[in-house]
């Protein structure tokens, strides 16, 4: 009985602390034509998880952009400080990817579509105001595990802004 109180408890603790953030990518729109779109939720002061959906809407021929065409990040945060308005953090994410790799192979270009999952670590830091505005910037990498046709290492940086509900 006391095992259950004690997981109700924690329970109704982790409920009543959660706070949620929205969050829009604008460097990667402004700069290589890439919408992403975030939702973080926090488990206590100092750790989050969260979600990122990315899509390239860059021209497959331009020479500067993102490999992948769409990419579904899972994410989780660690804050190593908390209570200030500069944050810093690190995380860890898997990215299911997927797009169109670029091949030479006897003189024919072939564009080979792929789906992969990337493992990776990132560091950043994040601004948080009173009014709940927030400002993330970060970058970090990631390697493709499972498919040979897809790129060997997936970027991921940001410059994010939102909102804290």
């Amino acid at each position: 009985m006391k095992k259950l109180i004690l997981a109700f408890v924690l329970m109704l603790g982790s409920i009543s602390y959660a706070q949620h953030e929205i969050k829009v990518d604008i460097a990667d729109a402004i700069i290589i034509k890439n919408l992403d779109f975030s939702y973080e939720r926090y488990l206590s002061e100092s750790s989050s998880f969260g979600i990122s959906l990315a899509f390239n809407i860059a021209d497959q021929e331009d020479s500067f952009r993102y490999n992948e065409n769409m990419m579904i990040t899972p994410y989780f945060r660690n804050y190593f400080s908390t209570g200030e308005k500069w944050n810093f953090f690190g995380e860890a994410f898997i990215g299911v990817n997927s797009g169109k790799k670029e091949t030479i192979e006897d003189s024919n270009d072939f564009n080979i579509s792929y789906t992969d999952a990337a493992l990776g670590v990132v560091v950043g830091t994040k601004f948080v105001s009173s009014g709940g505005f927030t400002i993330d910037l970060f970058g970090g990498i990631g390697r493709n595990m499972f498919s040979s046709d897809s790129p060997t290492l997936v970027p991921r940086l940001g410059l994010n802004i939102g909102w804290r509900l």
